[in-house]
């Protein structure tokens, strides 16, 4: 009574679709946060695509988009902290 288009996991030691590609996205995601983005949405499109669930890939999405959005905000901030600094720095003559 399994649902037949419902993702399984595979058995231990069973290399599948995607299953590299997730661990090298959680790995990038931490450092290159778009690039390690990406590759976890290719690397879960390919598991799914054969059926099985992507772990890795889905935590490599994750972090990427987190730290992807932390990283958007820290420059919106620093520029932001910036241009204050700049402004009240003026010359008072």
């Amino acid at each position: 009574m399994t649902d037949a288009t419902a993702l399984q996991t595979p058995p231990a030691g069973v290399d599948y679709p995607g299953k590299t590609l997730g661990i090298v996205a959680v790995i990038v995601a931490i450092f290159f946060n778009l690039i390690g983005l990406i590759l976890g949405i290719v690397a879960r499109n390919q598991s799914k695509q054969a059926g099985y669930k992507n772990t890795p890939a889905t935590a490599a999405i994750i972090i990427g988009a987190v730290l992807l959005v932390l990283g958007i905000i820290s420059v919106i901030v620093v520029f932001a902290l910036a241009g204050s600094i700049a402004a009240t720095s003026g010359s008072t003559y």
